[in-house]
């Protein structure tokens, strides 16, 4: 199934960056952490009590990813019937999607290229300039892992990634781009393999 978007906007123009899913998939910067991508939030503390391990709600075999973008939920499916919930942050209005995917690679620390029509959307709609390139590190908005989607041989643009923002988990904030929890978004990243499918609803 290929990527649908639930509004009529392109991709690229909808500036769909890295961040749970682009090769710059990253939501907006707000003014109180650089360039965290979330355009609300600045600190507000979460409802968010992490990760745990639960009876399989999916039905998928183990090693899938499955994610649930209305409930801001993503599933890592184990053996035994059992899978691990993580809580996420998701694409904000207009930037939702849905469809079938698999990580093409994994990254650590990764660096963060904002796609250029992001640049100018952030540029001109909120008067910030992002830069065309920021190394990997704790100020990242990719945060601590990067996981890369594709289609076939095609980069959805988007990423699942970690994110130095906790209080946007749960929230409806990114250009499209999964986050977690920098410690969840680890263990993520150790628990799933190159090539595993990834499920989004």
């Amino acid at each position: 199934m290929r990527i649908t978007r639930r509004k009529t906007l392109s991709l690229l123009t909808a500036g769909a960056a890295a961040g749970v899913f682009a090769a710059s998939g990253v939501s907006i910067a707000t003014a109180k952490t650089k360039y965290n991508f979330s355009s609300e939030g600045g600190g507000t503390k979460s409802s968010y009590r992490g990760k745990r391990t639960i009876k399989d709600p999916t039905g998928e075999p183990p090693g899938t990813v499955v994610i649930y973008t209305r409930k801001r939920k993503l599933y890592y499916v184990l053996p035994g019937g059992k899978a691990v919930e993580y809580g996420i942050g998701v694409g904000r209005r207009g930037f939702t999607w849905s469809g079938d995917a698999h990580i093409a690679r994994k990254s650590e620390w990764p660096a963060w290229h904002p796609p250029q029509e992001m640049i100018e959307r952030e540029k001109k709609k909120y008067g910030r300039t992002l830069p065309t390139k920021m190394e990997g590190g704790p100020s990242n908005p990719l945060g601590a892992r990067a996981l890369y989607l594709y289609q076939g041989k095609k980069d959805t643009l988007y990423r699942i990634h970690g994110t130095n923002a906790p209080w946007t988990i749960g929230q409806a904030v990114s250009s499209g781009c999964i986050r977690l929890v920098n410690e969840e978004v680890i263990d993520l990243h150790r628990r799933v393999k190159v090539g595993a499918k990834v499920i989004v609803r």
